[in-house]
């Protein structure tokens, strides 16, 4: 289901707090605890990605490059792309379309706040239509206007300050450029709410324990995507920062949620 949204002007809390996860630190210090939580993860990050979602995020993400249509010759940023999962997926798809009609190679920028998660992407393998920036959400270190799509998978709900995040995802965009953001999200579904927070909140922390040894921060990610705005609340926040034709196509009963909009 695809949902178009008149957003109206909601903003997030800007005083001298912000949530980590279900704790309340100070604002300044959240990207620090975050940074270390994806120091710890970023070795089994993609494992236990596959662990958590049973596999499913992979068709999420195939589904999110297929609503990006990637082209020849465009330029992807893909932002906390961590190891890389998305811009492989979009290059890769260009190509198949550069195969049958010629243009020039798609690029992408892979940049992410953690050098770790970066090192882990880089030690999957290289490419040379992949480049890897290490920069924050809130303050990209790229010029205005300079790429054709931007994307962000299972990370805006770690971001501080996600408007800015978001108007500064909005200014690197070249104008008819689009935005995916792949997010967990509310179940639109009472009846899959039980088992979800069952397998949230029992399963992923021991899978956690179990495969990284680590059952603190996947206790975290598990309460950060319960922090985090649901889709008409998170819609109205892209509408705020600039976005228009924003909209939002729920995945597997809301379980995550694929929100999309434009630089016009």
């Amino acid at each position: 289901m695809v949902r178009t949204m008149n957003t109206t002007n909601q903003t997030e809390d800007h005083g001298d707090t912000a949530s980590f996860g279900y704790k309340t630190v100070e604002r300044d210090k959240k990207a620090s605890l975050v940074r270390g939580v994806f120091d710890s993860v970023a070795g089994n990050y993609d494992l236990m990605n596959d662990l958590m979602s049973v596999g499913v995020h992979r068709l999420w993400k195939d589904m999110v490059i297929t609503r990006a249509n990637p082209q020849p010759g465009e330029v992807l940023l893909d932002v906390a792309g961590g190891t890389g999962d998305l811009s492989r997926r979009f290059v890769k798809r260009a190509e198949d379309v550069r195969a049958r009609r010629g243009g020039a190679p798609a690029r992408a920028i892979v940049c992410d706040i953690n050098a770790q998660m970066l090192i882990a992407g880089l030690e999957r393998g290289g490419d040379d239509r992949l480049s890897w920036v290490c920069g924050d959400a809130e303050h990209l270190p790229l010029p205005d206007a300079c790429v054709d799509a931007v994307t962000i998978s299972f990370g805006i709900r770690n971001v501080t300050n996600k408007v800015q995040a978001l108007r500064d995802m909005r200014r690197v965009l070249r104008p008819g450029g689009r935005f995916l953001c792949l997010e967990f999200s509310k179940p639109i579904n009472q009846a899959l709410q039980k088992p979800y927070d069952l397998w949230s909140f029992h399963a992923i922390p021991r899978l956690g324990k179990l495969f990284a040894n680590d059952r603190e921060s996947y206790q975290y990610l598990v309460e950060s995507i319960r922090k985090f705005p649901n889709q008409e609340h998170f819609a109205a926040m892209m509408g705020e920062a600039g976005f228009a034709n924003v909209g939002y196509t729920n995945f597997s009963g809301g379980v995550a949620a694929l929100h999309t909009g434009w630089a016009i």
